[in-house]
């Protein structure tokens, strides 16, 4: 029975393999054209080409699912066409022995999608928007030029940084200083900042300070800049929640809970994150009910196309659902693990009228 397992999950894991490659392949390809219309003398053909490249890990992350759903479909429709799988049947060999069969190999993918994102697609991801601010015309040394740039609030303090490094490092700092009655204080703008363990050494400042019907201008080599946000938490603040680790969201929750911010789009991230196995296994547990059920006989480009109108049609449900979490205020869990529950009753009911 152990070679028999192999075969099955060998079969299905390269099936997987082969569709996780091509619609990988795809996003990049539309990606890349997408970043046509952000060309610049300084930001070309080969600057696009590295960020789009960038980009690939939190693409094989955030594909993995469907990928898992139409390989599932096609490597074991495939040994369905070859009435391999009626010889099994027919041999002795049970339903769930061959839904065990295909897990196996599923758990692996499963803690390598683990992995890459937490570890992998994170870091890439930041670095990806990092190289791309810093290519754009004027990133460095103009207040808020940054197209790609990001918001932050830190209690009365406003702050638009323009490029944001993995490694520390920031460039365009413009900062808003407001009183308590939203009066502003003081607007200033710091070519670069340096994390220093505990706090930010920022150079090349020019600061303006509103004054009783005057303005002040001060100009500064260095200054000493205290505030909360550590480079984990810029990187955090500077990529999309749905790249972002799990331990990184964890922390940015409870940064914006202290300063009393909204924080539901970082929970229902949190919440995706940590049950994106389970809802990976639930789409696999479907696939191979369909193979059992409804599509035991028909041809593999069916098996292909109600793999993808099913993906799709789950992938939108789950997008409907994570936004309808914040505005009519239901647990970010529902909404992730609700339409993941419903794939996975269905299928083993499918896989218990088929046994």
């Amino acid at each position: 029975m152990g070679k028999l397992d192999r075969y099955i999950g060998k079969s299905v894991f390269f099936a997987i393999l082969s569709v996780l490659g091509i619609i990988v392949g795809l996003a990049l390809l539309f990606a890349y054209v997408d970043q046509m219309s952000d060309l610049t003398d300084s930001y070309g053909l080969g600057e696009a080409a590295w960020y789009v490249l960038l980009t690939a890990p939190r693409r094989v992350y955030d594909l993995l699912p469907m990928a898992s759903l139409i390989g599932c479909l096609i490597g074991l429709g495939t040994l369905a066409s070859n009435s391999e799988l009626t010889i099994m049947r027919a041999a002795g060999v049970s339903i769930g022995r061959i839904v065990w069969a295909v897990m196996k190999p599923m758990l692996v993918l499963m803690v390598c999608g683990v992995l890459i994102g937490e570890y992998v697609a994170p870091y890439s991801e930041g670095q990806a928007q990092a190289d791309r601010a810093i290519a754009q015309v004027g990133d460095r040394d103009e207040a808020q030029s940054g197209r790609h740039g990001v918001w932050h609030i830190e209690g009365n303090q406003y702050i638009h940084i323009n490029v944001v490094q993995p490694n520390g490092v920031l460039f365009g700092i413009t900062r808003y200083q407001f009183d308590d009655q939203r009066h502003m204080l003081s607007a200033s703008f710091a070519k670069r900042g340096d994390y220093a363990g505990t706090y930010w050494n920022l150079s090349d400042i020019t600061t303006t300070r509103f004054n009783s019907g005057t303005t002040e201008v001060v100009n500064a080599d260095k200054e000493h800049w205290d505030i909360q946000l550590s480079p984990q938490l810029l990187s955090t603040v500077v990529v999309e929640p749905e790249a972002l680790p799990a331990s990184g969201l964890w922390d940015y929750i409870h940064y914006l809970s202290a300063q009393g911010l909204n924080n539901g789009t970082y929970w229902l991230a949190f919440w995706t994150k940590i049950f994106q196995p389970l809802v990976t296994a639930a789409l696999v547990l479907m696939a191979i009910s369909f193979i059992f059920g409804p599509l035991r006989s028909v041809t593999l480009g069916q098996r292909v196309f109600t793999g993808v109108v099913v993906g799709f049609v789950f992938r939108i449900i789950q997008d409907l659902l994570g936004p309808s979490s914040q505005v009519f205020g239901f647990s970010p869990i529902l909404a992730v693990v609700l339409p993941a529950a419903v794939c996975a009753v269905g299928g083993v009911w499918l896989l218990r009228r088929a046994g």
